[in-house]
């Protein structure tokens, strides 16, 4: 199937043409806006816009999300808006169905109202196969001290809905799980109606069409993800045990958290945890985090700023070793997180002066008299000196429901960390905004991926292998408004993938961190930059620490211009992947620091070593005798031919003498005896070994030439096997231009020029003598057989060849420089090696 690559991807730094599945997300936007289920290209050039599929596309479960263009608008010169608006959607709405990770195995696909529609058809409640109700959805590790039983709930209580009166903060109480990071945030989604649908579609109920089956949406590193679930919830003596609503018969926290649970594998892989982490799962946007002993000067700024641009936000205090969640003489609790829900100057007048005091409401999970007594607590004498429209337009009230206001002094003094989550720029309706909320954020986003040996090159202690991160380019052009600087704020955020759900496996976050360099606004650096920029040039910024969260961020203020990120592991060789962002308050343009892929030069070393062969015309004559009336060998003759030449050449090595076949213009006559086929060997080796003789006479005087080891046997290389059915067949596919399945002359002399020079290149880089190409060499060893690829190509290409310590046999490197070849040559996307990567 074609892939959509639209040019605006890369141009607006979106980075999603790295993706398959949010291409395929794209396509089927585009597919279902134009209604015709046509497959006819978008525009003429089919190279940068290839087909559409025909297939139906049930992305979108039939929503239109945008109104419906005809097709001509397409293939005019609006088709880069009509995509730009594709990307928008599909960064809402992306994907339905369970993808997660699973302690129970590979997850299959779920579709919500398919699987509702069958349930009601058949006339039985849904129960979910991948999060069963039994033990090991709770807890992974530890053991249950009673026995927990998972009712639905209208086996709990009478009535059961999705909402009581509505929706709130009041809904969200804490159970005994230790996940109120979770909770501070399901608290704070309640406050912006179009998040919380988001999260919480309300295409569903107990009471129409109800056949025991919900679904919850959340973002997960760059998409949306639909985790349908049944609603048997865990209880002890007839109550829910974990996060549940005030309202006994109101379960939409619950069946949220049993979602987020089903997510991560285990409702135990919830505990422990970051307010950050949830916000942004609740809203694809990015966090910052703030320690108050090391606050910058304008912290209030940022806060008044944040909440402007409806960021979710919350507080902590670092826990007392000794009590759980302990109460402070002020009425905080230790431990916990708190939400903060309104960020104000408030006019204040006393009887000496009147002005504005900055002030913060925060609210408490647990929902209940565990409120802040101190100043602008409620009922404190403070209110007094507010005029009471003031009060009416915060919609001050004094009940025991947690929620509470504070002088931004004591709250600096009390808490001692604040998680900020700023929303990337479609999280938000700006008819829903509070007034003077709709300002937003521009939002650059890229994967990648730390491989060991390739691109995992660890943090800047290991100047060697630094340079090999992947990097990426950020440009900044237009400063920020009204800065007295003319600079550009920024937020670099980097997060590790999949790393919660892989408790259970004993696997953790990995320690990371970021560095940003600024390019010279003159003269020539190299892409990537290499070990040199680094030794000679200082960053300009960085990641506070490198640190095992999910994800690290940090805020800087640049001047404009050109800048470089490396995201890293501390230590080098650890393995993950990642996805890095850029929020910034003008537009920013980011892209991959790194070569383009395609064709180079042949590295001269491998040029000196295997010249390009001539054979003379008897050859013509050979061939035609062993390839038969068609004029073409085929896989198996291939592979004959290739073995036997293997063996030919490397006999003639090690009896140190270079035979003449006659191809070479030797005088020798190849022995009668010998059959078609190795006269054709003979003729085609003739150059190769006479070379070989020369070089074995010049290396014996000059012991220190690097090529040495080139020409020494080689017995490893194809370790008695011969060449692999995929490889020959692989090489047939390169060069069968006509499709017929086999090569003629021509094509079999271009084949065996390649493969005279991918040997070469494997001896120069089988630097240990085992007979393979060690990982960190695989970049270099394809630059010099003549290929150009970035970080994300090496990366595939060292899945997909490299052993599992990462090297790279002979037989394999031949595969990888074929196919290398083949998907630069025929111009295809890297989807296709990807999809190979999958399915081998």
């Amino acid at each position: 199937m074609s892939f959509y690559y639209p040019k605006n991807f890369r141009a607006n730094g979106w980075g999603w043409h790295r993706t398959a599945n949010a291409a395929s997300a794209v396509r089927g936007f585009l597919s279902k806006e134009r209604g015709d289920g046509s497959s006819e290209p978008l525009v003429g050039n089919g190279s940068l816009y290839p087909s559409l599929p025909s297939e139906d596309d049930t992305t979108f479960s039939g929503v239109r999300l945008y109104p419906s263009l005809p097709a001509e608008e397409y293939e005019s010169g609006a088709v880069e808006e009509v995509v730009e608006e594709a990307c928008a959607a599909v960064n809402v709405n992306l994907e339905l169905g369970e993808t997660r990770p699973s302690s129970f195995g590979p997850a299959a696909y779920q579709d919500f109202k398919d699987i509702r529609s069958r349930c009601l058809s058949e006339g039985r409640l849904f129960e979910d196969p991948e999060f069963p109700a039994v033990e090991r959805s709770l807890f992974y590790k530890e053991r249950l001290d009673r026995h927990l039983e998972w009712l639905r709930p209208s086996e709990i209580c009478e009535d059961p809905q999705l909402f009581v009166e509505g929706y709130s903060r009041f809904d969200v109480q804490q159970g005994e799980l230790g996940d109120c990071w979770l909770l501070a945030a399901v608290a704070n989604l309640t406050l912006h109606r179009k998040l919380f649908f988001q999260v919480v579609p309300d295409d569903q109920s107990f009471d129409e069409d109800y056949a025991g089956v919900f679904h919850f949406r959340f973002w997960q590193y760059g998409r949306w993800v639909d985790v349908v679930i049944d609603d048997r919830l865990p209880t002890y003596r007839g109550k829910l045990v974990f996060l549940h609503s005030s309202e006994r018969n109101e379960f939409w926290s619950a069946l949220l958290e049993k979602a987020y649970a089903k997510l991560h594998g285990s409702y135990e892989a919830l505990k422990g945890g970051s307010t950050c982490e949830a916000m942004e799962d609740f809203t694809g946007g990015v966090t910052e985090m703030y320690e108050m002993n090391e606050l910058p000067p304008n912290f209030y700024t940022i806060l008044l700023k944040a909440y402007e641009r409806n960021s979710l936000m919350g507080c902590s205090i670092e826990p007392d070793p000794n009590i759980l969640e302990a109460e402070t003489p002020v009425g905080l609790i230790r431990g916990h997180a708190y939400s903060v829900t309104r960020v104000k100057y408030v006019d204040i007048e006393t009887p000496g002066r009147a002005g504005k005091i900055p002030l913060l409401r925060l609210r408490n999970p647990w929902g209940n008299e565990a409120e802040w007594n101190g100043a602008w607590s409620d009922k404190s004498p403070e209110w007094r000196f507010i005029p009471e429209s003031e009060k009416e337009e915060l919609g001050l009230t004094f009940d025991d429901d947690g929620e509470f206001w504070m002088s931004f002094k004591d709250f600096c003094s009390h808490f001692d960390r604040v998680e900020i989550c700023n929303l990337n720029p479609d999280s938000l309706d700006p008819e829903e905004c509070p007034k003077g909320c709709t300002k937003k954020w521009e939002m650059s986003v890229f994967e990648g991926e730390w491989v060991r040996g390739v691109t995992a090159g660890g943090c800047r202690n290991y100047l060697e292998t630094f340079w090999k991160n992947p990097q990426y380019t950020v440009t900044l052009k237009d400063p920020d408004e009204d800065d007295a600087e003319n600079k550009c704020t920024i937020i670099v955020a980097l997060m590790q993938k999949n790393r919660r759900s892989q408790r259970h496996q004993g696997l953790e976050c990995l320690t990371i961190g970021f560095a940003v360099y600024r390019l010279p606004d003159y003269g020539h650096v190299p892409k990537p930059l290499d070990i040199n920029f680094f030794k000679y040039n200082a960053s300009v910024g960085r990641s506070q620490a490198f640190i095992n969260l999910r994800e690290v961020s940090a805020r800087f203020k640049f001047e404009p211009g050109q800048y470089v990120i490396v995201p890293s592991t501390f230590d080098r060789d650890e393995e993950g992947e990642f996805l890095l962002r850029v929020f910034s308050e003008k537009s920013n343009n980011m892209a991959e620091n790194d070569e383009e892929v395609g064709m180079g030069d042949v590295d001269d070393r491998v040029k000196d070593i295997a010249p390009n062969p001539e054979p003379a015309d008897p050859v013509r004559d050979f061939f035609t005798r062993l390839a038969g009336s068609d004029g073409e060998v085929d896989w198996q003759e291939l592979k004959e031919i290739l073995d036997y030449a293997m063996r030919e050449e490397m006999a003639m090595r090690r009896g140190g003498g270079a035979y003449d076949g006659g191809g070479g213009g030797g005088q020798t006559t190849p022995p009668q005896e010998q059959s078609c086929l190795e006269q054709l060997l003979c003729a085609l080796c003739a150059p190769i070994c006479k070379e070989i003789g020369v070089d074995l006479q010049q290396m014996q005087s000059q012991q220190q030439q690097e090529q040495v080891h080139l020409n020494q046997p080689q017995s490893q290389e194809l370790r008695g096997e011969g060449f692999s059915k995929d490889v020959c067949r692989s090489m047939i596919a390169m060069l069968d231009k006509d499709n017929s399945g086999g090569l003629g002359f021509e094509e079999f002399k271009s084949l065996w020029i390649d493969l005279r020079n991918w040997r070469a290149v494997f001896r120069l880089y089988d630097t240990e003598g085992r007979g393979a190409i060690p990982p960190q060499h695989l970049r270099d060893a394809l630059h010099s057989a003549g290929y150009t690829v970035n970080a994300h190509v090496l990366n595939v290409l060292a899945h997909r060849y490299g052993s599992h310590d990462g090297y790279i046999q002979f037989d394999d490197f031949i595969m990888c420089a074929v196919r290398l070849k083949t998907m630069i040559a025929n111009n295809e996307p890297l989807e296709n090696l990807e999809r190979e990567l999958q399915n081998p």
